[in-house]
């Protein structure tokens, strides 16, 4: 598994943990279990391989990490989605903005162009064109406000 489709799952896992808010750490306990995640290769063409513990790891810390700081990413979200509010942002492009800025936040291996540009790719697969544009266009923003504060993102 690439850390791109490592990044997708989190965003999925994200999203189903949006919708049903059990804790992130027991859902993912759930999610991980080799029966369990075995069952999910015929669902989905992109959870043929079992995630490496490496791969387990990012996705869990994305996953918890995006749960304990949602208010504060939230919060960032509404800052650069001028004049949106979170519940007019559809849960999917949502999902894709949280794990971004999170990883732009708290993730020290992927810089910000990274975080952007694969949250776009992501979000081409889930949202028509002008979501694209939008989750493009917030993340640019936010990215833009933590180089002008003098801020390393990843710090």
């Amino acid at each position: 598994m690439t850390r791109a489709a490592a990044r997708e799952l989190a965003v999925q896992l994200c999203f189903a943990n949006s919708a049903n808010p059990v804790p992130a750490g027991e859902a993912l306990d759930s999610f991980f279990e080799k029966e369990y995640y075995g069952t999910l290769a015929a669902e989905s063409d992109g959870l043929d391989d079992y995630p490496s513990a490496r791969q387990r790891d990012y996705i869990r810390g994305v996953v918890c990490g995006v749960a304990e700081h949602r208010d504060e990413i939230d919060a960032e979200i509404e800052k650069y989605s001028r004049g949106w509010k979170i519940s007019r942002i559809s849960k999917t492009a949502l999902a894709v903005l949280r794990v971004a800025i999170y990883e732009m936040l708290y993730v020290d291996d992927v810089p910000a162009g990274v975080a952007i540009s694969e949250a776009v790719e992501l979000a081409k697969g889930y949202d028509v064109p002008e979501t694209v544009s939008f989750i493009n266009g917030v993340l640019g923003s936010f990215a833009r406000s933590l180089s002008a504060e003098g801020e390393q993102p990843g710090e």
